[in-house]
């Protein structure tokens, strides 16, 4: 049965591009982290038990409640199969066709057409549709949009992401830290120095680290239709759900986007409130075009083959 496997190896097409990126991508978010701790340690020396525990404290729940957190802020209800019987089955022959363990399933309540997938690794994994998108697709649509989905827990891009974005939360909460710590009703010189440095190295260090994750979410994005595409053999469904869901975009209230655009970086498709919206020119996916002709690439290889 897939849902009682332990087995970390599923039978997604392994990607070597996405494991080095992310590999690449970890090395450097540690190093600008030990960096950061390091300069902060220098700057404010006479409170580095205070730097050091808050740092230990905000890793930890980063780490281990974030992707709980994002669950709870996207309204990610899970669900029983005798609730959703369509959607378990679809969740189950998508384990099977991986040989992976079946994750937590969820639904939330948002006409926003999406879903999301959370989880430090299998054992803890959550896949999320909304209820507009249970509305919208087809059911090899469905099928194609989750494969996608449950990719992103099988190469444990998830928890990277997870991972990589704590130092820019690090960096900003860092930045509060050093203004309302009364450095700056200090007359020491050094104090002084450090006031001004420590918001220019914490804005230094969250530019860094937001360009890193932000060139690695694009490419696991990417990674993540080849792997469902290839896994189920039916390209074409994952690009007919991709036009929809993109199409759809247009016709949902501004209101909902908004709501929806924070988490972006866990979407299927990015929600924007606007056309003109600064995020897409640092979007957390590649274009639709992008995704598109990388799809149909792979239709004409397996017709070929």
């Amino acid at each position: 049965m897939s849902g009682t496997r332990s087995s970390s190896r599923s039978r997604y097409a392994p990607d070597r591009g996405l494991a080095t990126r992310m590999a690449t991508t970890m090395f450097l978010i540690g190093l600008l982290y030990v960096v950061f701790v390091g300069v902060l340690l220098v700057l404010l020396r006479g409170s580095w038990p205070v730097i050091l525990l808050i740092t230990g404290a905000l890793f930890v729940g980063q780490f281990w409640f974030s992707d709980r957190i994002a669950a709870l802020g996207m309204g990610a209800r899970e669900v029983t199969r005798e609730q959703a019987p369509e959607l378990h089955g679809t969740v189950d022959r998508i384990c099977a066709l991986a040989d992976m363990p079946k994750p937590k399933v969820a639904i939330a309540e948002s006409d926003v057409p999406n879903a999301f997938a959370t989880g430090r690794g299998e054992r803890t994994a959550l896949v999320c549709v909304t209820t507009g998108l249970l509305r919208r697709l087809e059911p090899e649509e469905l099928e194609g949009v989750l494969a996608h989905e449950m990719s992103h827990v099988a190469h444990r891009d998830v928890a990277v992401m997870t991972v990589a974005s704590f130092l820019g939360v690090l960096a900003g909460m860092m930045t509060r830290v050093a203004l309302y710590s009364g450095l700056g009703r200090s007359r020491d010189s050094t104090a002084g120095i450090a006031l001004i440095l420590v918001p220019v190295v914490s804005a230094a260090v969250y530019v860094v680290s937001f360009l890193l994750t932000r060139v690695l979410s694009r490419y696991r994005e990417l990674a993540a239709d080849r792997a469902a595409a290839l896994l189920t053999g039916r390209p074409s469904a994952l690009a007919s759900a991709l036009t929809k869901v993109s199409g759809e975009m247009a016709r949902i209230p501004t209101k909902d986007l908004r709501k929806a655009e924070p988490y972006n970086a866990f979407w299927f498709a990015p929600a924007f409130s606007s056309r003109e919206s600064l995020s897409r020119l640092l979007s957390t996916h590649p274009t639709l075009e992008q995704r598109l002709e990388q799809l149909a690439r792979i239709s004409a290889r397996l017709g070929e083959a």
